[in-house]
């Protein structure tokens, strides 16, 4: 079937035309270097925004999954924060951050559309890890907290030793496919000024008026996503119970 499509597509009348628009070696080789040095500025963007993301995330799950009567006020903030943050689009978070807070003029604050729409990006994303915590943590049978608590934890110490470990375990994967979408969703600070890979990619487009550094772009984003799915699958690997119903 793929060589079908190959042959589908390399005999077409128009192949020679997309391949002059969009895989010219001479525009790739030209345009590469300057997408490149864009492009650390997403790896760096996202793994502050990362960070980030997990102790934020971390921290609004434990938060709701919480019985104390005292941090009911707290639960009703993270589900607020969840419910707002996971409804609006991300990129129009990064409009309504990187335009809307210079235009209030406070004093103090920060202007900079790369720090703006970094702060966007880790309140949406942090929504969606605290859902994926939230599910991990709620996933853990009450009786594994019973046992933590026989054998003489308190309950700050169950959730640490106990329930978060498992829960973790269990949250990789969609953690993970968060994450793909953070590192691919920073070119979305390119709409504020930010001048990283995509956007420098458009700007090679448009002054060359061709495609493939567009192309050259989308390259640099598989050569990171493409390896943190491998990474995980490697790691997740032990615990797949397909392995063991095989043998």
């Amino acid at each position: 079937m793929l060589g079908g499509l190959a042959v589908a597509v390399f005999t077409s009348s128009g192949w020679p035309e997309v391949k002059s628009q969009f895989f010219s070696v001479k525009a790739f080789t030209d345009s590469f270097p300057g997408i490149l040095s864009a492009f650390w500025i997403d790896v760096k963007v996202f793994l502050i925004v990362e960070v980030v993301v997990l102790i934020l995330g971390l921290f609004v799950a434990v938060v709701r999954t919480s019985t104390n009567p005292a941090l009911f006020p707290f639960r009703v903030l993270g589900a607020v924060y969840c419910d707002v943050f996971r409804g609006i689009p991300v990129v129009l978070l990064i409009y309504l951050f990187g335009f809307g807070i210079p235009a209030l003029a406070l004093q103090g604050v920060p202007t900079d559309p790369l720090i703006l729409g970094s702060i966007a990006l880790a309140l949406a994303y942090g929504s969606y890890v605290a859902e994926v915590f939230r599910a991990g943590i709620l996933s853990i049978h009450r009786t594994q907290v019973e046992s933590g608590l026989a054998i003489g934890l308190n309950r700050l110490q169950t959730l640490r030793h106990v329930v978060l470990p498992q829960a973790v375990r269990r949250v990789r994967p969609p953690l993970l496919n968060d994450f793909i979408a953070l590192q691919k969703d920073v070119a979305l600070l390119a709409v504020v000024g930010v001048i990283e890979a995509y956007r420098q990619a458009q700007i090679d487009a448009a002054a060359t008026f061709n495609y493939t550094p567009l192309v050259a772009a989308a390259l640099l984003y598989l050569a990171v996503t493409i390896p943190m799915a491998r990474l995980l699958d490697y790691i997740s690997r032990p615990d797949d119970p397909s392995r063991g119903m095989a043998k």
